[in-house]
C-alpha cells in the first residue's frame, strides 16, 4: 500500500479497540471541537439569557451582526474583541461588588426590581455574579486554542495580504505599472463623472512597506479601508478630507467618524454584493423556528403581559375576552412572519439585512427594556420570554446565514413536495387543511413574485399542481406496494385502513354523548353550594321566615352518612340508579337555624286578612317554599333538592315518591316578645323527624350538585348534547358525506395512471416564472388549461410509458 506507517496502522487498531463509551466520548468531544464556535455563541446567549443586563447585551448583538454574517468564518477581530470584552466584563463586575457603593446596601429590597439602575447595566452585587461570565471566558479561550492548533488564527491577515497583492496586481497591469500612492491620487479629477473615475491603490507595495517603518505601516492600514470602494462619491469626498483637511480639528473628527463608519459600511457593502456565493435555502427553518414562537406566545401569553401569571388561554376566550398583550404579540409575530416571506420571494439580499438588523435592535431592546417593565419582573425570572427569546435567537442564527450565502434564485413549489412517499403526501395534506393557510400563501406568492398570470389563474395552476403531486404520491405508493392482478385485498389493509376508518365514524357519531358524560364523571369539579336560602310565604302575603346556611353550617357527606342514605333506599330501583351518579363528595348537608333572620312586618288589615284566611278550611291556602324554585304545600317540605351546573334547584323526585317518600313535615310558631320598644314578632320553623340533628328548632336540608366541566373545556362543554350534534357532527358529517359523494363526477382527474407529464408541466412554468420567461409562462399556462378542456388529449398524456 502506497504511505503504509506501521504506526498509524496500529495506532487505528488500538482506537477501534476501545470500550464503546470511550468511543461515545472521543466523538462527543470531536463533534465538540469542530463546533466550536457554535459552543461560544450558546454560552453567549445563555450568559446574556441568565444576566439580562446592558453589559451581556453587546456581545449577542455582535454575534448576530457581525460573527454569523463573516464569510468564510468570524475574523481574528471579532473572537479578540469578545475576549477583552468578557474580561473587562469580569472586572468591571468584581469592582462593583464592594459594600461601599450605596446601592449595595439594601441588596434584597432592589435585587427584583427590573427598572433598578444596576440590574440594568449589570453591575449589581449578588452571589455568583461572575460564574457564567468565566465559563464564557473559558469557551472563548478553548476555540482560540483551536485555531491556533489548525493554523487559522492568522489567516485572515494572510488572506487579507494575498487578497490586496492579487488585486493589485490586476490594478497595477491596468494602468500601466504605476506604483507611487501619490500619482495615483494627483490622477483623480474630482470633477470628472462619477463612472470615469477609477482609484487605484498600490496595495502590493503597501504589503511590502508594512514591514520597514510604522509611519507607512499607518497608512496602507488606512489605506487599505478603501479597499473596493470604487465608482462612488463617497470615496472622493474621504480622499478630500485626507489630503486637505486632515490638519484642522474637525477635519480630524470627521476623518475618525469615517474610520469606522467606512469599515462597517463596506462590510455590509461585500455581504449584499458578494464575488462568490454558495446559495442555500433554510427559509423552512426559519418558519419552523417562528411557528415554535408562535405556538409559545399561544399557550404562554400570560408571560408577556401584567397581572395574568394565572391566566388560561382557552378560559379568557371562552369568556370573549382577548388579552392585549396576547394580541399585539400574535400580530408582531404574525406580521414579521409575513416579512420574512416577502423577502424571501423577492430574494433580496439587502432588504433582508435591514429586516436582520431592525430585528436584532428592536427585539432586543423589548426583551430586555420594555417587557420588565410591562410584567414587572425581571426578564431573568420570566421563564416563557427566556424561552421565546432562544428560539428567536436560533431564528437569527439561521437568517445570518441565510443572508451569508444568499437567497435561491429558483424558489418551484412547496417544500414539501419534493419527495413522493407517504410523509410528505400526509404532510402536504395536513398543510392543506389548516384554515387560510393555502390561500394565504399562494396571494402573497403571486404578490411578491413577478409573473403575467392574473390571481384566479395562479390560483388555478398551484390548485392543479396540489392536486397532481398527491396523485403522483398515490401511484408511487401503488408501484412500491403492487397490487397482483386478481387477488383480494388483504385483511391487514381491509382492518387497517377500513378499521380505523369505522372506528373513527363511530367516535364521530357519539362523540357528544361520549363527551358529555366523561366531561363530568371523570374530569368534572365538585361544585359545592356556598350558600343555601329558604323562604317562606303564606298566602302571597309578607314573608313568614328568611333563613340561609353558610360555611360551618353546610357539612359535607362522610362514607357513614352516605351509606345510611343508600341503605334508607334499598329497594327503591329509581333512587338507586339516581344516587349512582353521585358520591359522597357531591352531598352537602345544609343546617338551617329555626328563628327567622328578619322581624315580621305586616301591615294589621293584611294581618286579619291572613288569620280569616288561616281559619277558612273550606278554602285552599297555600305555603310557598322559595330556594331557586317555588312550590305550593302539596308536601311540606322536600329533603332533597338537586343543584345542577345552571341556576335551577329543584327537588329529587326520586327520592320523594312511593313508599320511600322523605317529604318533612314543618311546624310553624309566631312568637311575640313585648317591650319596653314596642311588640316584635318572628316565626320559629322546625322540622319533624330530622335525620342528622335531633336538638334545637332548625331544619335539615340534603343538596346533590352535579360536577361541571373543567374551566378549559367550558367552552365546549357549554353547547350540551344537542348543541354539540348540530355544531360538530353535522358539520364533520357533511365533509364525510362530500369524500364519499360525488366521486363519479372527478373520475376524469382522479384515475390518471400517470401524472409525470402533467407535473413536469406545472414545474416548467414554475421554472420560466422564475427566469423572467414570462411569455412562455402564458404558452405553458394555456396549455395546461387546453389539457384540462380535452379529455381525449387528457387520456393521451396520461398513458404509462411503454
Amino acid at each position: 500500500r502506497m504511505f503504509h506507517d506501521d504506526e498509524l496502522e496500529e495506532s487505528e487498531k488500538f482506537y477501534v479497540g476501545q470500550p464503546r463509551v470511550l468511543l461515545l466520548i472521543y466523538a462527543l468531544y470531536n463533534t465538540l471541537v469542530a463546533r466550536s464556535e457554535m459552543v461560544c455563541y450558546f454560552v453567549i446567549i445563555l450568559n446574556h439569557m441568565i444576566s439580562a443586563s446592558m453589559i451581556t447585551l453587546v456581545l449577542p448583538i455582535l454575534i448576530f451582526l457581525w460573527a454569523m454574517l463573516s464569510v468564510p468564518r468570524p475574523s481574528k477581530r471579532f473572537w479578540m474583541t469578545a475576549i477583552v470584552y468578557t474580561e473587562v466584563a469580569i472586572v468591571i463586575k468584581y469592582f462593583f461588588q464592594f459594600g461601599f457603593f450605596p446601592w449595595n446596601k439594601h441588596v434584597d429590597y432592589t435585587k427584583d426590581k427590573p427598572y433598578h439602575p444596576p440590574n440594568i447595566i449589570g453591575i449589581e452585587k449578588k452571589e455568583g455574579y461572575v460564574h457564567y461570565d468565566l465559563v464564557q471566558l473559558l469557551a472563548l479561550f478553548f476555540h482560540r486554542s483551536i485555531l491556533k492548533c489548525h493554523g487559522l488564527w492568522d489567516e485572515d491577515e494572510k488572506g487579507d495580504s494575498s487578497s490586496n497583492k492579487e488585486d493589485t496586481d490586476d490594478e497595477l497591469s491596468l494602468t500601466g505599472g504605476r506604483r507611487d500612492s501619490s500619482a495615483s491620487l494627483k490622477s483623480v479629477n474630482l470633477a470628472a463623472s462619477v463612472e470615469s473615475i477609477h482609484v487605484h491603490f498600490p496595495e502590493q507595495q503597501t504589503a511590502i512597506r508594512r514591514k520597514s517603518s510604522s509611519s507607512i505601516s499607518q497608512l496602507s492600514h488606512r489605506s487599505n479601508i478603501f479597499k473596493n470602494i470604487n465608482h462612488s462619491t463617497f470615496s472622493l469626498y474621504f480622499l478630500e478630507c485626507k489630503l486637505h483637511v486632515i490638519k484642522s480639528r474637525c477635519g480630524l473628527y470627521c476623518f475618525r467618524t469615517l474610520q469606522v463608519y467606512v469599515p462597517i459600511r463596506q462590510f455590509f457593502y461585500n455581504l449584499i454584493h458578494p464575488d462568490y456565493s454558495a446559495v442555500t435555502d433554510v427559509y423552512v427553518l426559519m418558519f419552523l423556528a417562528d411557528t415554535v414562537d408562535f405556538i409559545i406566545i399561544v399557550f404562554g401569553f400570560w408571560a408577556f403581559g401584567k397581572h395574568s401569571a394565572a391566566a388560561d388561554i382557552t378560559s379568557s376566550l371562552s369568556e370573549d375576552q382577548v388579552p392585549e398583550a396576547f394580541l399585539v404579540m400574535v400580530l408582531i409575530q404574525f406580521g414579521t412572519m409575513v416579512v420574512d416571506r416577502a423577502l424571501y420571494l423577492k430574494k433580496t439580499v439587502m432588504g433582508k439585512v435591514i429586516f436582520q438588523v431592525i430585528l436584532v435592535f428592536g427585539i432586543h431592546f423589548w426583551m430586555f427594556f420594555i417587557l420588565p417593565g410591562v410584567t414587572e419582573r425581571k426578564f431573568s425570572q420570566n421563564t416563557v420570554a427566556q424561552l421565546w427569546y432562544f428560539v428567536k435567537c436560533v431564528y437569527f442564527g439561521l437568517s445570518a446565514y441565510q443572508i451569508r450565502c444568499g437567497y435561491p434564485t429558483r424558489v418551484l413549489g412547496n417544500f414539501l413536495t419534493k419527495s413522493y412517499n407517504y410523509v410528505n403526501l400526509f404532510l402536504f395534506q395536513g398543510f392543506r387543511l389548516v384554515p387560510f393557510l393555502t390561500e394565504l400563501r399562494a396571494v402573497m406568492d403571486w404578490v411578491w413574485t413577478d409573473t403575467t398570470l392574473s390571481l384566479s389563474s395562479w390560483i388555478c395552476v398551484e390548485d392543479i399542481y396540489a392536486h397532481i403531486f398527491i396523485l403522483k404520491c398515490w401511484r408511487e405508493s401503488e408501484k412500491r406496494y403492487p397490487q397482483p392482478r386478481g387477488q383480494k385485498k388483504k385483511k391487514v389493509v381491509k382492518y387497517g385502513m377500513g378499521g380505523m376508518i369505522i372506528v373513527l365514524l363511530i367516535c364521530i357519531v357519539w362523540f357528544p354523548l361520549l363527551f358529555m358524560s366523561l366531561i363530568k364523571s371523570v374530569a368534572g369539579i365538585t361544585n359545592k353550594p356556598l350558600d343555601v336560602s329558604i323562604t317562606i310565604t303564606l298566602g302571597g302575603y309578607q314573608p313568614i321566615f328568611t333563613m340561609s346556611a353558610q360555611q360551618s353550617q353546610l357539612e359535607d357527606f362522610n362514607q357513614t352518612r352516605f351509606n345510611m342514605l343508600l341503605a334508607g333506599y334499598r329497594g327503591n330501583t329509581a333512587a338507586l340508579q339516581f344516587l349512582e351518579g353521585y358520591g359522597k363528595e357531591d352531598i352537602t348537608l345544609a343546617d338551617l337555624e329555626g328563628n327567622s333572620n328578619s322581624l315580621w312586618t305586616i301591615s294589621p288589615p293584611s294581618r286579619e286578612k291572613m288569620i280569616q284566611g288561616l281559619l277558612d278550611f273550606s278554602s285552599e291556602f297555600t305555603v310557598v317554599l322559595s330556594w331557586t324554585i317555588q312550590s305550593t304545600l302539596g308536601e311540606v317540605y322536600p329533603y332533597y333538592i338537586k343543584a345542577p351546573s345552571d341556576s335551577l334547584a329543584k327537588p329529587i323526585k326520586q327520592l320523594l315518591k312511593g313508599m320511600y317518600c322523605k317529604w318533612k313535615n314543618i311546624t310553624v310558631s309566631l312568637v311575640k316578645n313585648v317591650s319596653g320598644e314596642g311588640v316584635r314578632e318572628w316565626w320559629v320553623l322546625n322540622q319533624l323527624g330530622k335525620t342528622f340533628k335531633t336538638s334545637g328548632d332548625s331544619l335539615e336540608l340534603i343538596i346533590f350538585s352535579d360536577k361541571v366541566s373543567p374551566p378549559s373545556l367550558g367552552f365546549l362543554a357549554g353547547y350540551g348534547i344537542m348543541g354539540l350534534y348540530a355544531s360538530v357532527v353535522l358539520v364533520i358529517g357533511k365533509f364525510v358525506r362530500e369524500f364519499f359523494s360525488g366521486i363519479s363526477h372527478s373520475i376524469m382527474f382522479e384515475e390518471l395512471p400517470n401524472v409525470d407529464r402533467i407535473l413536469k408541466l406545472c414545474t416548467d412554468i414554475f421554472l420560466v416564472r422564475e427566469t423572467g420567461e414570462l411569455e412562455l409562462e402564458e404558452d405553458l399556462y394555456a396549455k395546461l388549461i387546453f389539457l384540462y378542456r380535452s379529455p381525449e388529449t387528457m387520456i393521451k398524456w396520461t398513458r404509462e410509458k411503454t
